[in-house]
């Protein structure tokens, strides 16, 4: 264990950041690829095997379920950073620590959304600006994602830990193991069994707790694993719980502000959008699983560069820090533009995947695509950019990048465009957002580095 342990050290340290950066981010971007799968899947197969109707439900729903996801990420990002950290510091015990003390805290943190969400289920989805041609489909789907809210918790919440232990392959088998169980089960579930909507929610759950109990293997039983679940560790310590909420915050707070962004624009859009409120609530659920498609390489370089901006920086290699910050924000850029020229190519192709047969959801679903991401290529920056300084510890400055491009500027811009530009207001804001947010990224990345300079940690 202690060479094992030693070679990871060493090439975190040592290695080419670009030969780092393509290990640690492919199976990132797979992992998050295959994350957005669970939800992406059971929208086409819902939209194929049931309706259009349904996937609104499933978009109705889908503010609930990032709540949940947020809930994870508080946990899961907050010590996988911290535990990176201390690798760097080579603090073996320290990062063990930090394991069990998350383990525990993904388990009560993931019954939360379950205890609070199941008594009040059916008001929640009204508020989230259910439609009664959509509410059902959204109940059926919801309360069944709830009940096995722990699996998820804990399987979503450890494979951030997997990664920052130093077996990125690992992480990513993890996910594709689950996607896979996923895939097979929704066919199975909504097609031969007809379950509808309630079958694709099964099936997200089991995989789901596959998933969970294949990190736990990995953290117990595995022999490739250098650190260890041990029950010594399962004792709550103050001091450890609030580092975690401090740098978990950030991405917890993104996923919050999502979520609030989402029933906030689904509201609008009933606003706006009048008879076609549960038709432009699908085309939302639609075009977010596109754009999920295309971000999640984003968030999977994200992921991939913590751990090596994380140990780095811990180990006072600055330069290596910042080498791997632009890097990853290049890689994005370039991935960006691909999934640029894909949209403004084939969006009715894109949309279509969803539900063959609408062609009001084809055609309407093309217009909003193109609209709310004018600005995709430039995303890469705010999306990789505010991970420094999640990576570093710095968690007051990446709550507010996370908070800029989801909350303060997205927000203000969905009650000030449809002024101007009626029902497309609303997906013109999200491109005053993206600017705005990519703008603040760049200043507060260059003030960074420019500080450091001044301070002779960097040539």
């Amino acid at each position: 264990m202690a060479v094992d342990l030693a070679q990871k050290h060493k090439e975190l340290g040592e290695a080419p950041i670009g030969r780092l950066l393509w290990k640690f981010s492919l199976p990132g971007i797979v992992g998050m690829l295959v994350n957005s799968l669970y939800n992406i899947v059971d929208r086409i197969f819902i939209g194929n095997g049931v309706n259009s109707e349904a996937i609104g439900g499933l978009t109705v729903a889908f503010p609930l379920m990032v709540i949940t996801m947020a809930v994870s990420m508080l946990v899961g990002v907050g010590a996988s950073t911290l535990l990176s950290i201390r690798l760097g510091e080579h603090d073996h015990e320290a990062a063990e620590k930090l394991l069990g003390n998350g383990f525990i805290l993904l388990i009560i943190f993931g019954l939360l959304p379950t205890v609070v969400g199941l008594p009040f289920l059916r008001p929640l989805l009204v508020m989230f600006g259910a439609a009664p041609d959509i509410l059902e489909y959204a109940v059926d789907y919801t309360w069944v994602i709830l009940i096995g809210n722990v699996g998820a918790s804990v399987g979503f919440g450890m494979n951030n830990f997997v990664r920052a232990e130093g077996s990125p392959r690992m992480a990513m088998v993890t996910m594709l193991i689950s996607a896979i169980v996923n895939i097979v089960l929704d066919y199975i579930f909504i097609f031969p069994l007809g379950m509808g909507v309630a079958g694709a929610a099964w099936a997200t759950i089991i995989a789901q707790a596959i998933s969970a109990l294949w990190v736990l293997y990995f953290f117990t039983l595995y022999r490739g694993s250098t650190l260890k679940l041990k029950k010594a560790y399962f004792r709550l310590e103050g001091r450890l719980f609030k580092q975690i909420v401090t740098i978990g915050l950030a991405p917890c707070l993104m996923q919050l502000c999502q979520s609030l962004v989402i029933l906030i624009i689904n509201r609008r859009v009933g606003v706006y959008a009048g008879e076609l409120s549960g038709l432009y609530i699908a085309i939302i659920g639609v075009t977010n699983s596109i754009i999920g498609i295309f971000m999640m390489p984003l968030m999977g370089i994200s992921q991939g560069v913590q751990p090596i901006i994380g140990y780095n920086y811990g180990a006072k290699q600055y330069a290596r820090t910042r080498e791997a910050i632009l890097k990853a924000i290049a890689s994005g850029v370039v991935i960006s533009l691909v999934a640029y020229v894909a949209m403004f190519t084939i969006p009715e192709q894109l949309v279509s995947i969803f539900n063959r047969s609408d062609t009001s959801l084809a055609q309407l679903g093309a217009r909003v695509l193109i609209i709310s991401n004018l600005l995709l290529p430039g995303v890469a920056f705010g999306v990789i950019g505010s991970q420094y300084f999640q990576a570093v510890g710095k968690a007051k400055m990446a709550i507010f990048l996370s908070l800029t491009r989801q909350c303060l500027f997205l927000l203000p811009a969905v009650y000030i465009m449809p002024l101007f530009f009626g029902l497309d207001g609303i997906f013109f804001a999200f491109v005053v957002s993206d600017g705005s947010a990519i703008l603040l990224t760049c200043i507060c990345l260059w003030w960074e580095f420019h500080q450091m300079k001044r301070k002779g940690l960097l040539k």
